[in-house]
């Protein structure tokens, strides 16, 4: 069985690993255009900021370890077609440019994303860079030893953690942004207004609810940033406005999103016979609204290259969906949220309520404690949880991964109210902050005949008190 493999980052390393486990046999032929490959860009801003100093740590294959298994990797080779029809792709060698023909019985599309670049005056201008894969984050480095004021544009994950580094290493920074606020995607407004002040605090200037429509140079070199509200000023500037999948090769063979994102089935299987696709290049069914959505992360990428794996021959191990759970640390703040924030729910016209709870995380007895705002989204009419966010200076984040669980298992909001936690005064208090937000949300249930989305219900100190909620008192 030839199995032929085009791109090898996340998506493309994990299939790889599982084909070779479980089909020993199988001859593998891997084309990557890049001369490295399973680069976590997840750690580029940790590296810019010098939190990681040696950048191979942020390898975890090598061609030299694919070989070893056996696997013939071709690295800066390009695939310039691919004919789902005679099972065939067309490869160029970047360094000989000879071009050439592979057969296949097994097509593994792994050819991720890549940044948006949007038609600009000034794009040309040196210092304005990409921030994506291990090449981006050296040139990154390199330039940033030289500039004083550093523009990010775009307030994604990324941008935000670049934001965070440039700071630390003392540069005057600037974050721009075509939304009102940071991290709309992933947080709602009483959590990013939070994140704001604190940039804020730290010197960051934040350029948001405005576009960028060009920019201008000295000698070849950007100096202005121009936008719909003004000018700013930067000699470095990166480009962090999100990424759209790479899927050329296959546009017209197997259906796709409207952005050109992969649609396949719950065993990666495109809608062509013998053509499987994982990670950024593709859709993955959303399980807040059950519909194909682009989520483009290595999480995502890892477990359904894994799945290719284990699905190459026949469907065995169905993936089971994504709630697009994600986390930042930024400054004295951990984060983290999964599912559909509110502004998303009814944006996608859903009849949600959501329950906000603020308190310590642990009791008051012990020496220390932080605040904590936890909040959760779920529907008015079948109390299905659908999304939930946190912030606090205590590292709470993995209580999105088990919300990560309830939302995958259609829990409802009265079910998470007496989930078995357990309680050490160290970590929590009796009664879990999941628990918590779940019994308040059940103290004031949603009015017969509701329509829309119900206002955000504080926790109550006085409804705390009462036998039929024993949760503790908000602080």
């Amino acid at each position: 069985m030839k199995v032929t493999v085009i791109g090898c980052t996340h998506a493309g390393t994990a299939a790889i690993n599982q084909i070779i486990k479980l089909h020993p046999q199988a001859e593998i032929t891997v084309f990557e255009k890049n001369d490295n490959i399973s680069f976590l860009s997840c750690g580029i801003a940790l590296h810019v900021g010098g939190v990681v100093k040696d950048p191979t740590k942020l390898f975890y294959a090598s061609p030299e370890q694919l070989a070893v298994m056996g696997v013939q990797t071709h690295m800066q080779h390009e695939v310039l077609n691919v004919d789902t029809e005679t099972k065939t792709v067309t490869v160029r060698n970047l360094l000989t440019n000879e071009t050439f023909e592979n057969s296949y019985d097994k097509l593994v599309v792994t050819t991720g994303s890549w940044p948006i670049i949007p038609k600009l005056e000034g794009m040309e201008l040196e210092n304005i860079l990409l921030c994506k894969n291990y090449n981006h984050a050296q040139t990154i480095i390199e330039k940033a030893k030289y500039a004083n004021r550093i523009a990010v544009i775009g307030a994604g994950y990324i941008g935000i953690e670049l934001v965070e580094a440039f700071e630390q290493l003392g540069k005057q920074v600037t974050l721009i942004d075509n939304m009102d606020r940071i991290l709309y995607k992933y947080l709602d407004q009483e959590y990013t207004d939070v994140i704001e002040m604190d940039l804020a605090a730290h010197g960051i200037e934040l350029a948001l609810g405005q576009t960028v429509t060009g920019f201008k140079g000295t000698n070849g070199e950007v100096k202005q940033i121009l936008t719909t509200k003004g000018e700013y000023e930067a000699d470095l500037v990166i480009m962090c406005i999100g990424f759209r999948p790479n899927t050329e090769l296959l546009k017209g063979q197997v259906d796709m999103l409207p952005n050109g994102a992969i649609i396949v089935d719950e065993y990666m299987r495109t809608s062509k016979p013998d053509v499987f696709a994982a990670g950024d290049s593709c859709a993955v069914m959303y399980n807040p609204t059950g519909q194909h959505a682009y989520i483009p992360l290595a999480t995502n990428a890892v477990r359904m290259g894994t799945l290719i794996g284990k699905n190459l021959l026949q469907p065995r191990v169905k993936y089971l969906g994504t709630q697009g759970t994600s986390a930042i640390k930024l400054f004295d703040y951990n984060i983290a949220s999964t599912g559909l924030t509110e502004t998303a729910a009814l944006a996608a016209e859903m009849n949600v309520e959501t329950v906000t709870i603020v308190e310590n995380y642990r009791p008051e007895f012990m020496p220390t404690f932080e605040e904590v705002t936890l909040k959760i989204v779920y529907e008015a009419d079948s109390e299905r949880i659908v999304g939930a966010q946190i912030l606090s200076k205590a590292d709470l984040t993995q209580m999105m991964n088990t919300m990560s669980v309830c939302i995958q298992n259609h829990m409802t909001i009265d079910e998470l109210g007496f989930v078995d936690f357990f309680f050490q005064p160290h970590y929590n208090k009796p009664w879990s902050l999941l628990n918590q937000a779940a019994l308040q949300a059940m103290l004031a249930p949603a009015e017969q005949g509701e329509t829309q989305a119900q206002p955000t219900r504080e926790a109550d100190p006085a409804a705390a008190e009462t036998p039929t909620a024993p949760v503790s008192p908000v602080k």
